[in-house]
């Protein structure tokens, strides 16, 4: 069962439509022109809801249930993948996943968050919010690769760190910073794809990347737009008014020099074809992939370096 979004209901009832005539009418050739018809107006308006989507809409759209996740893309992109756990200190939080994987025969390492499908699966997960275990484990597994010379693809679609106090007491905040100190000076190519939604340090935790993609309906900011309206107004209420003020659309985003390429979805958003958008990932994760192992060592570095410097305005 397709599950639609608010600002999605006109399509619904369309697609209810064409779904009646579609079992009603088969073999009939008047309904065949009433069909074309009303996939014709569907394909229109889905375009025009589509190119006027909020931020507020986008995130809604980063966080639709059936949005490819993580394990999707791995399944469909991957030749081989053997997921890797433990971070050796704590235990295996299964938030995160990681693990050596073949892409189009290249070794590679891939880490991501992955939220759950079901119910029962999301709770397994956290939702998909990492615990410092979670990032100690990706770190774990970069240092991997970086060992064995293995190029590392990060895919992204987290709320954000989980903030419980479990996770605080085990250092949290401390295996976040780890992250971004070492992957800062990694020896080797990191690609990161923000897939769904990128919220905060639990993001960037595997997102400090040299070449960071971002797929056109996803979001990435330093706070989620109800937490951003519940401190500001204290009003969860105002979460469309600060979804706009963080500028976390791909669009802004790229704008902003935060990210390096916007990878359009199929009509309607990639949860409708899911197919599609794996292979558009695959296609340019590989071209980014063959262009970053031709540089030298030293340059890779130094243009890492340089891609974060120039991030952000200073004013006095």
């Amino acid at each position: 069962m397709r599950e639609y979004l608010d600002f999605e209901k006109p399509l619904a009832e369309i697609e209810a439509k064409i779904e009646k005539l579609t079992s009603a009418g088969q073999g009939q050739s008047g309904m065949q022109d009433d069909l074309r018809k009303l996939r014709e107006k569907l394909y229109k308006l889905q375009a025009e809801i589509y190119a006027g989507l909020t931020p507020w809409q986008r995130t809604q759209v980063a966080r639709h249930p059936q949005r490819p996740s993580t394990l999707d893309y791995i399944g469909r992109i991957c030749d081989r993948f053997l997921e890797l756990h433990g971070d050796r200190l704590y235990g295996d939080d299964q938030a995160i996943v990681a693990g050596l994987a073949r892409l189009n025969g290249r070794s590679v390492v891939i880490i991501g968050p992955q939220k759950g499908k079901t119910l029962k699966e999301r709770v397994q997960r956290n939702f998909g919010m990492p615990n410092p275990e979670g990032y100690r484990k990706a770190l774990r597994l970069m240092r991997l690769a970086e060992r064995f010379n293995k190029p590392v693809l990060t895919l992204i679609d987290t709320p954000g760190a989980f903030p419980g106090l479990g996770a605080e007491e085990r250092g949290q905040a401390e295996a976040i910073a780890k992250n971004l100190q070492v992957m800062a000076s990694l020896k080797i190519p990191i690609v990161s794809v923000v897939i769904g939604e990128g919220g905060s340090g639990g993001a960037l935790a595997i997102g400090v990347a040299d070449r960071v993609l971002m797929l056109q309906h996803a979001v990435y900011s330093v706070i989620s737009p109800e937490g951003c309206a519940a401190i500001l107004w204290n009003d969860p209420q105002k979460a469309p008014d600060a979804a706009e003020a963080l500028k976390m659309t791909a669009e802004d985003l790229l704008r902003l020099g935060v990210i390096d390429e916007i990878l359009p979805e199929p009509p309607g958003g990639a949860h409708r074809d899911p197919t599609a958008i794996c292979n558009a990932v695959k296609k340019t994760v590989e071209t980014h992939l063959s262009e970053l192992l031709e540089l030298p060592l030293d340059e890779l570095l130094q243009r890492r370096f340089k891609k974060y410097r120039r991030m952000g305005v200073l004013g006095e």
